[in-house]
């Protein structure tokens, strides 16, 4: 497993995967409407998250009278989400895929996953 991240942070991920653009700590607890942590224990949070590379600085900005850093994802969703498919136990993939043509079979997505399984296909025959 690459990426060791307990639930909290998985929170606080969240939270910056959705902004999609670097927050400030009292940010992130603005946003963090149904977090599990206590708003204390955001600075022991992120600075394990900067330790573990899943998060970085991304400058700072004024937060009232003092200067406060800003925190941006290392990660994508999708890295972290390929990383725990790929530490667990491993799944038929066409098993997978077929549960979530189930869950997600709208046109637009199933345009999508066509287009790569014929880039993927093309791959093979190159």
């Amino acid at each position: 497993m690459k990426y060791h991240i307990t639930k909290s942070e998985l929170e606080i991920l969240g939270v910056l995967w959705k902004a999609d653009r670097p927050l400030s700590r009292a940010d992130i607890l603005e946003l963090s409407s149904d977090k599990t942590w206590k708003d204390n224990s955001i600075h022991i949070l992120l600075n394990g998250m900067l330790k573990k590379c899943v998060i970085k600085e991304a400058g700072f900005a004024r937060c009232g009278k003092v200067w406060g850093r800003l925190y941006a994802p290392a990660i994508t969703v999708e890295e972290y989400y390929a990383d725990q498919f790929q530490t667990t136990a491993k799944p038929d993939l066409i098993l997978l895929l077929d549960a979530i043509l189930k869950q997600e079979a709208d046109r637009d997505t199933t345009e999508k996953l066509q287009v790569m399984l014929d880039e993927a296909k093309a791959k093979l025959t190159d």
